[in-house]
């Protein structure tokens, strides 16, 4: 647009005197649609929780609705970063804003499932079954193949059939108790989620 001085001065001119009366209080009242528009997260439950995804440990803010009662699930809504979480101060990656489609996938598993020797098929169990099969299973496996001594005869209280692999989000109360744990039952075998 080509305009000479005389124009410019004008153009500013009325610019300033509409920007001066909107101050002033004498703007136009805003539209009705944005007073009878309801925030989608205004009735909702606020859940914190930490991303399942890397080693990295992002903090999550879960947005869910449902009644509250006693016996009813929540349905989450929204899933977005953590503003006051240390570790990503609010943001998170592709992955991690993806989550919501992760959380309601039609092939999310919802509970263990066991895969009998010599079958080709998963069976769904219930969690105190599947607890009970991994304890009893590592208890018969540590009684078969324990090693108290080594060859020169020193005390060594290892067990090297079985390993451990870690969650690394955890914070460092849970790791450092969950490596107790493990170096208490011999095995040498332990790492963390982070390299997989």
């Amino acid at each position: 647009m080509d305009m000479n001085r005389r124009q410019f001065f004008k153009v500013c001119g009325v610019g300033l005197g509409a920007s001066s009366l909107a101050a002033l209080g004498m703007a136009p009242p805003p539209a009705y649609a944005e007073s009878i528009r309801h925030f989608k997260l205004a009735h909702t439950r606020e859940t914190r929780n930490t991303c399942p995804y890397c080693s990295v440990g992002c903090g999550l803010i879960l947005y869910s609705q449902g009644s509250g009662g006693k016996n009813v699930s929540q349905e989450i809504i929204h899933i977005e970063g953590d503003s006051d979480h240390p570790v990503n101060r609010g943001t998170l990656c592709p992955k991690g804003a993806g989550l919501l489609d992760f959380v309601h996938s039609p092939h999310r598993l919802t509970q263990p499932e066991v895969r009998e020797p010599g079958s080709d098929t998963w069976t769904p169990i219930s969690w105190d079954d599947a607890l009970d099969r991994i304890a009893r299973l590592m208890k018969d496996d540590r009684d078969a193949n324990f090693i108290e001594r080594n060859e020169q005869g020193q005390t060594v209280n290892r067990w090297l059939s079985t390993g451990f692999l870690a969650a690394s989000a955890s914070s460092n109360e849970s790791g450092y108790i969950t490596h107790k744990v493990v170096r208490a039952l011999g095995m040498l075998g332990f790492d963390n989620q982070a390299r997989v």
